[in-house]
């Protein structure tokens, strides 16, 4: 299949690569099928609508940058995309960079669930204080590596 994409023009895509949101992104529920592209710069990916061009999310691991992240939902919201055990869960957070030089932030308040398996997914909200919509991103990478150290 090929897909119109922000980052990267016309693309041809594989069907694993698909990923559907039955209830959208919050701000953008109309929009359910997108794309899951590897980005030109690891760690992220881009994830793309399949159906407007310039409706693209870029995201990261979040355990990358905070290993102590946490996402506590109900086994009811898991089960709304078939999600039965956690090894079936990829987890995603949606970055932002700004273009005024300010720092990249990542939401961990609104991460991105998707079943591996099939390729279904949901964005939840965590009740949790500790997560935020904007945590700096290169800030927490920073402050897991001090604290890997020191653990050592």
């Amino acid at each position: 299949m090929k897909v119109a994409t922000k980052a990267y023009g016309i693309v041809d895509v594989d069907d694993r690569q698909r990923i559907t949101f039955p209830q959208g992104l919050f701000g953008f529920e109309s929009f359910r099928n997108y794309i899951l592209l590897d980005a030109d710069k690891q760690p992220f990916y881009w994830l793309q609508s399949v159906d407007v061009e310039q409706i693209a999310f870029i995201l990261v691991n979040p355990f990358l940058f905070r290993p102590d992240y946490e996402v506590n939902i109900g086994n009811d919201e898991l089960a709304e995309i078939d999600i039965l055990s956690p090894e079936n869960a990829l987890i995603f957070s949606i970055v932002t960079i700004p273009p005024d030089g300010e720092p990249m932030t990542a939401n961990l308040q609104g991460p991105l669930i998707i079943n591996r398996n099939s390729r279904c997914g949901k964005q939840a909200v965590l009740q949790d204080p500790r997560w935020k919509t904007r945590h700096d991103i290169m800030a927490e990478l920073r402050a897991a590596r001090q604290n890997g150290a020191g653990k050592a």
